[in-house]
């Protein structure tokens, strides 16, 4: 969905605020939709479906790019709720792609990507900031369910990056949580760029240092190393409602 000095903040509070996090991410008009160079997947041992799903990181993509450009034409399907799909869920799950975005109620990543009940693993936190519990959730569906995809959302005008931007402008420290949320946007914030273009750019910025922290994950480093998992950042336009890859 759509920095500052480090404050102190109390161990007890820290670590609830690190398992409840939440927000927005910020984006640029780029056009070059979210489909770019994949590699194969190897197969992993789950639970069986009647319903086709994506096993590859190439065809993960190209089902998302699809599913997107249904959205942004008003061409939704809507897939996957269909009473048989709701019963044969019951006995397990096959989702294709986690999505970690933002929390920013403009961008929820099932109707972004036009999918359905079990499709998606969706994880959420304010500006995609990672904590434990959130590198958890993420690490989950690739380990336990062979998920080859995890796709880092950020969005336009992300309220997250704004107020981390802000913060680290003024000097103002945020109130209770927001803080957290801010301190751990500041290692991205782009100082090259001024006013809205850093916010604008602090967005991507962040993406990609989310990104990178998950590649460098032992456990998931090792399954893009086999060609089984691919990580990937992008973006979430609101005036076009296209996501598009970042670099």
């Amino acid at each position: 969905m759509t920095t500052h000095a480090q404050m102190p903040v109390a161990t007890s509070r820290r670590a609830l605020l690190r398992a409840s996090v939440a927000t927005a991410a910020v984006a640029t008009a780029a056009g070059s939709g979210l489909i770019a160079g994949a590699t194969p997947a190897g197969a992993a041992t789950r639970k069986p479906t009647t319903r086709p799903r994506p096993s590859t990181p190439a065809a993960a993509l190209a089902e998302l790019s699809a599913g997107n450009r249904r959205w942004r034409t008003l061409n939704q399907q809507h897939p996957h709720e269909s009473q048989s799909v709701r019963q044969s869920l019951v006995s397990g799950q096959t989702p294709f792609a986690v999505i970690l975005g933002c929390i920013d109620s403009r961008v929820p990543p099932e109707l972004v990507f036009d999918q359905g009940l079990g499709d998606l693993m969706t994880v959420r936190s304010a500006g995609e900031v990672l904590d434990d519990a959130v590198l958890g959730s993420t690490t989950y569906g690739v380990l336990e369910l062979g998920v080859p995809l995890i796709v880092v959302l950020g969005h336009q005008s992300c309220g997250a990056v704004a107020a981390a931007v802000h913060a680290d402008e003024t000097g103002a420290h945020l109130p209770a949580s927001l803080q957290y949320i801010a301190d751990q946007i500041k290692p991205a914030i782009d100082h090259s760029q001024q006013g809205d273009a850093r916010v604008d750019a602090t967005v991507s910025a962040q993406v990609n240092l989310v990104r990178s922290r998950l590649a460098a994950e032992p456990d998931l480093a090792a399954k893009v190393a086999a060609g089984e998992l691919q990580i990937v950042g992008a973006r979430y336009e609101l005036n076009t409602q296209l996501v598009h890859r970042i670099s």
